[in-house]
Order: structure tokens, then C-alpha cells, then sequence
């Protein structure tokens, strides 16, 4: 079946039926190929490795969109909690959203403690397992094997997000050692991630219920290029010594 893929500047294409939204980016140049982060299909936000279906709109999303961003920063997340569980096994975690700017994981440390002088080392793993290039691998799971996976990891935060979840809407994604629950999407693979800050450390009640557990939240932002967190790391100083003006 041949489907027709419309761009954003209204110029339309015609695919074979399952083409990827990553190979139609290989079709237009090898160079787009190599900066699509994820893709806008019809409007939602998709791994760039999901097949085309039927006719479609496609947006590519490269660093330069703010949906690409985001999803870097949601798979940074990830690279974080490997790079956390690498150092603190047995640590529970809970979820890890982005943010505007970076993104955040909210952790029980169990018996450990983290401190701000822990960030550098935390850092240096992530980018020593961004280095792998390891893909995110998407994968459809019944909500019978999720519940046995996290009951096996001890993990009573996922089992929780687990309890509200529809069977048959439920994915998994694994990047090198680490599995999570999630909706995704994510970045190809780990190696887009070349520069990498975490930023601060935070109590945070799980599910922001005081009457909740107090779990550690710590923030991170990262970047495809070391110049770019650079230049953000000097107006990030630049704001603080003006609002202290």
C-alpha cells in the first residue's frame, strides 16, 4: 500500500506502507537523518523509529524544536536513572518527567544518601554510558508481566503507576542495563547526549501528597554540543548575579 506523507510546508511524498518516520528523514538527506530526535505524527509526539501506517502529516524533530528538546531531555532522565541505579543498587524509583529546561527523576535512596558533591561522578557515568550509543528500545507489554518485572525489582512506585494503567496500554523502554515504564518517546539511541549538567537536589513528596513518602528529586539538564551547556551555564549566572543586583 502506498500512503502520502505531508510536511509541514505543505509539500506531500508518497511512501510505502511502514516506511519509518526515521528512514522517510534517510530519504531526504543523511545529514537530517543524523539530527531527527523524534517525530510529530499527525500531531503526536512519536519515537522516530515508529512505521507510517496510512496517509499522515510528519513534522522531523531535530534540537531545534522544542518537542526535540523535550524528548532528549525525558531520555536523559533515563540515562540518569541508569547511572543511579549503576552507583546506588536497589534504589526505588519513581517517575522522571522533563521540564521546561532539563529534566528531573524523583529517587528513594533507601539506606544512601546523595549529595551535591555526588553530581560529578553521577555526570561522568552518564556520559561515559551515553558514550555506548545504546538504543531505546520501545516494547508493547501485558500488564500481568509489567506487575511481575517491578514485584521483582521491589519497586512499589511503578507498581502504583501500574495499578491506574489499562492492560494492553502498557510499554516498556530499555536503553543499555536500564528498563522503565514508559510512555515514551525517546531519542534513537543514547549517543545524542554530549554534554551533561545535573543542576540541584530536592525533597519531593511522591505524588506531591505530604502525607507521602519525602523522596530525593534531582534535576539535570544535557545538550547535544559541550558549547551549548557552556553558553546556558554562563547566563544561568549571569540571571543569578543580576536578580542579586
Amino acid at each position: 500500500m502506498i500512503i502520502q506523507v505531508t510536511f509541514p510546508d505543505g509539500n506531500i511524498r508518497t511512501f510505502d506502507a511502514g516506511t519509518t518516520a526515521m528512514q522517510v528523514a534517510q530519504s531526504i538527506s543523511e545529514g537530517l537523518a543524523r539530527n531527527v530526535l523524534a517525530a510529530l505524527i499527525d500531531d503526536q509526539i512519536k519515537d522516530a523509529s515508529t512505521p507510517l501506517s496510512q496517509d499522515c502529516t510528519l513534522q522531523l524533530l531535530t534540537w531545534s524544536d522544542a518537542e526535540g528538546k523535550s524528548t532528549m531531555w525525558h531520555s536523559s532522565a533515563h540515562l540518569m536513572a541508569e547511572a543511579l541505579e549503576f552507583y546506588y543498587p536497589g534504589i526505588k524509583l519513581a517517575i522522571g518527567p522533563p521540564v521546561t529546561n532539563g529534566f528531573y527523576y524523583d529517587v528513594d535512596l533507601m539506606e544512601y544518601s546523595i549529595s551535591e558533591k555526588d553530581l560529578e561522578k553521577i555526570e561522568q557515568k552518564m556520559k561515559e554510558l551515553a558514550k555506548l550509543k545504546s538504543p531505546f528500545v520501545r516494547q508493547e507489554i501485558s500488564k500481568a508481566a509489567a506487575i511481575a518485572y517491578f514485584e521483582e525489582k521491589q519497586d512499589p512506585y511503578k507498581l502504583e503507576l501500574l495499578a491506574d494503567l489499562p492492560d494492553g496500554s502498557i510499554t516498556f523502554y530499555t536503553q543499555g542495563n536500564f528498563t522503565d515504564l514508559c510512555r515514551g518517546p525517546h531519542i534513537p539511541d543514547t549517543g545524542f547526549v554530549k554534554a551533561v549538567k545535573l543542576t540541584a537536589i530536592a525533597g519531593a513528596y511522591w505524588r506531591g501528597d505530604e502525607k507521602n513518602k519525602q523522596l530525593t528529586r534531582i534535576y539535570g539538564i544535557t545538550f547535544p554540543k559541550q558549547a551549548e551547556l557552556t553558553e546556558y551555564l554562563e547566563r544561568v549566572e549571569e540571571a543569578k548575579r543580576r536578580d542579586h543586583r
